[in-house]
């Protein structure tokens, strides 16, 4: 019988239990690196569950490098260890959802970062975007409409300015998390959004130059509201 459970917290909680049942067959019979999985259909079979969760269990191993899925040759167990394996799996199934203040704090250590990469790196089709999202993020809140989805596309645009893969999925992962909860907790005011419009513009203006030190310190300025918010400055 599937278990076909809609929630989040009950799927998160079932993906987790098919990663510990993983780790346990990767350790009954002894699979070492380079070594394949039963197939998705052989798992769900064995384990119970659709083969949808096990499709999310096997993602969810990938995106923290324990596995590794070929296409037309299955899913094998990564270049790493058992011992480190077994203690990766462990602080995965340990983790918690993360509050909306740990996660804006991750974004604005990558931003101080992806901004200075940007004004190294940025390209004139990165600066057409920015532009882009530049004035549509100003339209909306000269028109007194909400803006939180442009600013953070500026954001994003950034983000891929920085040509760093890797900065660039950890924007994408965090990004919607965040649009949820500054409309949830409605973070930045009217007032607060129309000086943004300016330091947008500040930001923008240092990549398009190329001085990523004044890069940074305008990222800076413009998260001084949001490092109030945060920590009741």
């Amino acid at each position: 019988m599937k278990l076909d459970v809609p929630t989040k917290l009950d799927n998160d909680e079932i993906q987790n239990e098919i990663i510990s049942k993983i780790r346990e067959l990767i350790n009954f019979k002894n699979l070492e690196p380079g070594d394949k999985l039963p197939s998705e259909r052989m798992l769900s079979d064995r384990f119970g569950v659709s083969r949808n969760h096990v499709r999310e269990a096997i993602r969810k191993m990938e995106f923290y490098g324990l596995l590794k899925s070929k296409p037309q040759s299955g899913t094998f167990v990564a270049d790493i260890g058992q011992v480190a394996l077994n203690g990766m799996i462990e602080d995965i199934l340990k983790l918690k959802t993360p509050s909306f203040k740990s996660l804006v704090e991750t974004r604005i250590l990558l931003e101080l970062k992806t901004c200075r990469l940007a004004a190294l790196r940025r390209t004139e089709e990165n600066l057409m975007e920015m532009e882009a999202t530049l004035e549509a993020y100003a339209e909306k809140v000269i028109k007194g409409e909400d803006a939180v989805q442009e600013d953070l596309l500026f954001h994003l645009a950034i983000a891929r300015a920085s040509h760093n893969s890797t900065m660039i999925t950890f924007m994408l992962i965090i990004t919607p998390e965040i649009i949820t909860n500054f409309e949830k907790y409605h973070v930045c005011d009217k007032n607060q959004a129309f000086l943004a419009i300016q330091e947008h513009r500040d930001v923008f203006e240092a990549i398009r130059d190329q001085e990523p030190q004044l890069a940074k310190e305008k990222m800076k300025k413009h998260f001084s509201a949001l490092y109030q918010y945060l920590y009741n400055v």
